[in-house]
């Protein structure tokens, strides 16, 4: 697959292997993509009207950060997602937010998540610093949920 517009039904985006950039895990089948995951994130973002670039500045203001940021690739569906390292790293992994049931930690360095669906997937982020991703990420979805209310 060439290009990959992140969705509702979006739970992960890996690093691929040697012939594929990404692996995308939706909740029924994964998707090998041509594309590294930081250019699928910037190309959902700009499908739904802004850029990875855009979002990410509105999230470090709003966070009063910028390192690791969280970003609201579509703000209708409340697509929230957030990496697992930085986002240049080409180990990098981007993970949504609302799809996350509950995650454990395996090892000093990798992170078991249950997603909603039952589907399971171990990432390469120690539990601490994917728990302050989580914390992160649901404090930008809250801010702006409290902002656009506010705009009513």
């Amino acid at each position: 697959m060439k290009d990959y517009e992140i969705n509702d039904e979006t739970l992960a985006i890996m690093p691929g292997g040697d012939l594929w950039d990404s692996v995308v895990v939706e909740d029924d089948c994964n998707y090998e993509v041509k594309m590294k995951p930081l250019e699928i994130v910037d190309y959902s973002c700009r499908y739904f009207g802004s850029s990875y670039e855009g979002r990410k500045i509105g999230a470090g203001e709003i966070l009063n950060s910028g390192y690791k940021l969280p970003v609201m690739v579509e703000d209708t569906k409340n697509l929230i997602f957030f990496p697992t390292t930085s986002p240049i790293d080409d180990d990098c992994s981007w993970i949504s937010l609302k799809n996350i049931k509950s995650y454990n930690k395996l090892t000093s360095t990798k992170t078991e998540v249950e997603f909603k669906n039952g589907k399971v997937l171990t990432v390469d982020i120690s539990y601490n610093s994917f728990n302050n991703q989580v914390m992160r990420a649901s404090r930008l979805e809250s801010i702006i949920r409290s902002r656009k209310e506010k705009a009513k």
